[in-house]
């Protein structure tokens, strides 16, 4: 397995949750908001992730407008 890239994908995130312990974990990031039927916020606009609506219902209806 890959050696985690945590501090480069830190400069990529594009989560607006602060307190998050995930940040920069993408596997645990992914694991976690699977385990809830989510999607992780960098998969959305940022003017959703905002939202924190990480739902999968959520994703379907941004990227079908588009």
């Amino acid at each position: 397995m890959k050696e985690c890239q945590e501090k480069k994908n830190l400069r990529q995130c594009t989560c607006t949750y602060e307190p998050c312990s995930r940040k920069g974990l993408c596997c645990e990031c992914l694991a976690y908001h699977w385990r809830h039927r989510e999607l992780p916020g960098c998969l959305f606009p940022p003017e959703v992730e905002r939202t924190y609506d990480r739902s999968l219902a959520r994703f379907l209806s941004v990227y079908e407008r588009r």
